[in-house]
């Protein structure tokens, strides 16, 4: 037994620049966790709440007064005791009372200081000791929607390399990612290309005309090495979808020619990864889609499950999708992300653990991505709070070789 003897909640920086909640974790034996919590920009609307009515304050306030004094004393091992605390204290089904950004952070941190504690990577503390397999990277190249101004109306646009090792992929989609930023630059010689949120391109293209872009330099990097690359998209589309209607800059389509639009892209493109492809309370959809092109591509559903067991049972039930994307604060702790991971893979769900478009530089997304089994990560091509996830995937894998 190791037990909590510290616990300190602060503010700091994401990659946006706006504020988030840090964690730290201390034990009586000197082992320390610290974790910081993600933010997204694009969310799902049955995602916990990131923070309080009164913000992020409130949520250092409720952390000082109420979380600390509860988990102090408590068994670091004890990871679902923790996170049951951290639900009663809230009171709510969302944590909308204390915060699923605080509530994340504290049982990310608790997780790494028990790790550490037992001298374990965190991936090998989750996981065990069975054996583990190294997650495909999945990276943003071109982006819009609610990443990027002025961008494309489909949120992203995304390579996903199938190289033999997760560092031949890691380098693969950097590279793809610099030459597509070299082609815009040809196809806009007068304009200054600039990055979204995910550091992804932005550029005023029609979707298609992105597509394109993406899937020639895709055409030829498969041209010149044996590695399996295709294009995906995130289409995020409850961020344009009003009035019944999905509205893109150039169109407006209705429900069946959304999924009509979406089938053609899928076999003209080769596209082998598309997510949110309806708005996120389409289950029938989603399965029509899902009947359609669920042998040729991953069906994702992120903001139609948002990490929820019993909204992916409701997908599971209906066949509403054959992937998920999996992001830890959307469900507040690491019990709850567990619990609906293990759900998909039980279903035979393909499983991709992701990033938030505002990110930190911790890096235990990738321990937890490798720890859980999950089949792809997601998180960028390139910038640091990227990287940081990425450049630790590299050293799990030669960790793991050794």
């Amino acid at each position: 037994m190791s037990i909590i003897d510290a616990a300190f909640a602060r503010k700091v920086l994401d990659s946006r620049g706006n504020p988030t909640v840090e964690v730290e974790i201390h034990t009586d034996n000197n082992a320390v966790g610290i974790a910081i919590a993600p933010s997204g920009a694009s969310k799902g609307s049955h995602e916990v709440r990131d923070y309080p009515p009164k913000g992020i304050d409130e949520s250092l306030k409720i952390f000082k007064e109420k979380v600390a004094p509860e988990i102090i004393g408590q068994d670091i091992y004890n990871q679902k005791y923790i996170d049951q605390i951290l639900h009663t204290i809230d009171g709510s089904t969302n944590f909308a009372n204390i915060g699923g950004n605080l509530a994340i952070a504290t049982s990310i941190s608790v997780a790494k200081a028990a790790a550490n504690d037992i001298g374990l990577p965190l991936h090998r503390y989750l996981g065990g000791h069975v054996s583990i397999r190294m997650p495909v990277p999945v990276a943003n190249v071109i982006g819009g929607g609610k990443h990027a101004i002025n961008g494309t109306t489909i949120q992203e646009f995304l390579v996903i390399s199938h190289a033999k090792k997760v560092s031949e992929s890691v380098f693969m989609n950097a590279d793809i990612h610099r030459q597509v930023g070299k082609k815009l630059k040809e196809k806009f010689p007068n304009m200054s290309i600039g990055v979204g949120d995910e550091r992804a391109w932005v550029v005023p293209l029609n979707d298609e005309e992105a597509l394109k872009i993406l899937k020639s330099v895709i055409d030829d990097f498969r041209s010149r090495y044996d590695i399996d690359i295709y294009p995906g998209i995130d289409v995020a589309a409850s961020s344009f979808f009003s009035n019944g209607k999905y509205v893109y800059k150039e169109k407006e389509l209705e429900k069946d020619e959304q999924i009509e639009f979406l089938v053609n892209l899928v076999d003209e493109y080769e596209i082998k990864y598309l997510e949110d492809p309806l708005e996120e309370n389409d289950f029938e959809g989603f399965s029509k889609l899902t009947r359609l092109v669920g042998s040729k591509t991953l069906v994702v559903g992120d903001d139609l499950f948002v990490t929820n067991p019993e909204r992916l049972m409701k997908g599971i039930e209906s066949d509403a999708a054959n992937a998920i994307l999996l992001k830890p604060n959307q469900i507040g702790t690491l019990t709850d992300f567990i619990k609906t991971t293990k759900l998909a893979k039980e279903a035979a769900y393909t499983t991709v653990v992701s990033h938030r478009s505002g990110e930190s530089e911790d890096n235990a997304l990738a321990e937890i991505a490798v720890g859980v089994g999950g089949e792809y990560i997601k998180t960028g091509a390139i910038g640091g709070e990227r990287t940081s996830k990425l450049n630790q995937l590299i050293r799990i894998e030669e960790y793991m070789e050794d």
